[in-house]
């Protein structure tokens, strides 16, 4: 045995596993076409200085400390925004920044918006794609029901606590690696937000292709672990 660093992931009780589980079961037949129909979306925290997690950097041996070797911090921090994203398998839909507090109205005006701009641009409609999005409470409040009601949208039916099964978190950890490649950190919040639209609209379908193709592979491991927690 070797001593590791636990992993952090959403606690699962066993009401979210069987939940998981479930879903794993309704969605194992469920093929790579089946999978392209879905429009996925989520919500992240980008900070102007860099992610929470660790930064590794190569260090010569015998060499002293430097601006290369040290990550500085602020006592207050630097600052961060709040954006909302979809993808579908033909690529990236339109983001946008969150200002102020996201309720159930403002996200029905992202929908109306940021996400059927987004079917507009791919050129489809809204029977011939399945939008997925996770529990959060605003996500399924009166007024969202009642809009994707009202645009005869479906929604997927998403288990609790499983970011590990939404693609999307791994576009949002290509996104923050193009945005740590500058050099220079942002120097406000709107600069960051210049920096994530630019490199937002960088992203390739194949990035998107790569990500959704996991989805019968997640689903696969999801049921071994028969909604217990998997490596994605």
């Amino acid at each position: 045995m070797r001593a590791v660093v636990k992993q952090k992931k959403p606690f699962l009780s066993k009401k979210h596993k069987r939940a998981r589980y479930d879903f794993a079961l309704t969605h194992e037949h469920w093929t790579l076409e089946d999978w392209k129909t879905v429009v996925w979306s989520d919500e992240t925290k980008i900070n102007r200085l860099g992610s929470d997690g660790k930064k590794w950097v190569w260090k010569k041996k015998g060499e002293g400390l430097s601006d290369r070797l040290v990550q500085g911090t602020l006592k207050f921090g630097g600052g961060s925004l709040m954006m909302w994203g979809c993808m579908l398998w033909t690529g990236p839909g339109f983001a946008c920044k969150i200002d102020g507090k996201l309720d159930g109205e403002l996200y029905v005006k992202i929908m109306q918006d940021e996400l059927l701009e987004s079917l507009a641009y791919y050129g489809k409609e809204v029977d011939e794609v399945i939008f997925q999005q996770d529990n959060d409470p605003k996500h399924g409040c009166g007024k969202a029901k009642a809009w994707f009601k009202d645009q005869n949208l479906q929604v997927l039916q998403w288990p609790p606590q499983s970011p590990d099964l939404n693609p999307i978190e791994h576009l949002w950890d290509h996104l923050k690696k193009q945005l740590a490649q500058y050099d220079v950190p942002p120097k406000g919040i709107l600069e960051l937000w210049e920096h994530v639209q630019k490199e937002w609209d960088k992203i390739s379908p194949e990035v998107c292709q790569n990500l959704i193709e996991s989805m019968p592979r997640r689903i696969a491991a999801l049921k071994k672990a028969r909604g217990g927690y998997i490596k994605y």
